[in-house]
């Protein structure tokens, strides 16, 4: 277990979180919360943000766990089961406070972009902030609730899967996608893509990793931020 890439801190709830945030070469932008898979926030993680930033974006990982990282998928287990809920949404809502006083963030809404545990949890960002999240992107993952209440959800959303994820059938992504259409005035923009879990992941730590379909994936993901937050 190493330990995470941190480079600002920020108030959380009353605590100081940690996080790993990357300005634009421009030098501003819209704002990106990254949300970390179960790994931690990891340097194939910062290299996410990195390469948001690069395409213009003002983005922030929020290091849910504090420091540590792993690549062992037990230990990783452990770490996401021993993570408080509360705790991880503080920090998400305190990484949306800093980003939107950042003086190099264009506008008054964020996108919230997330992987596997992170997926989850953006969808639960851009239900909580309401109109601070304007486009969420989650990739494989959706909010540990299969009956979780998106209400308060107004971000468009496009949603990446894998149809080979033995861990989030198709059905149970499909059901989220209508409970987000019964709860919101959103149509969540859905792709399957013929991979495993992960296939965004490049350090490959599930043997599933796609570079074909990773590309893919990215690029709509380029075009949907820039339609909503641009």
């Amino acid at each position: 277990m190493g330990g995470s890439r941190q480079n600002v801190t920020f108030p959380s709830n009353g605590r100081t979180a940690h996080g790993y945030l990357a300005l634009p070469p421009r030098g501003v932008g819209p704002g990106l919360v990254v949300v970390q898979e179960w790994w931690g926030l990891t340097s194939q993680l910062a290299d996410t943000v990195d390469r948001f930033a690069a395409e213009g974006f003002v983005a922030l990982a929020p290091d849910l766990y504090g420091g540590r990282t792993t690549h062992d998928r037990d230990e990783a287990a452990r770490l996401l089961r021993q993570l408080p809920v509360e705790q991880a949404a503080a920090d998400l809502r305190g990484a949306v406070d800093f980003l939107l006083r950042q003086p190099q963030v264009v506008g008054d809404s964020l996108g919230a972009v997330g992987f596997c545990m992170g997926g989850g949890f953006a969808l639960v960002l851009a239900a909580q902030e309401g109109d601070r999240i304007a486009a969420v992107v989650p990739f494989y993952g959706l909010p540990p609730d299969p009956d979780y209440d998106y209400r308060g959800l107004t971000a468009h959303v496009l949603g990446h899967y894998g149809e080979r994820d033995r861990s989030l059938p198709a059905a149970t992504v499909d059901e989220a996608a209508i409970r987000i259409g019964e709860a919101t005035d959103r149509r969540p923009e859905i792709h399957f893509y013929p991979a495993g879990h992960a296939f965004m992941n490049e350090e490959n730590l599930l043997g599933t990793y796609d570079a074909l379909q990773a590309r893919i994936a990215w690029r709509r993901t380029l075009s949907f931020l820039w339609g909503h937050l641009g």
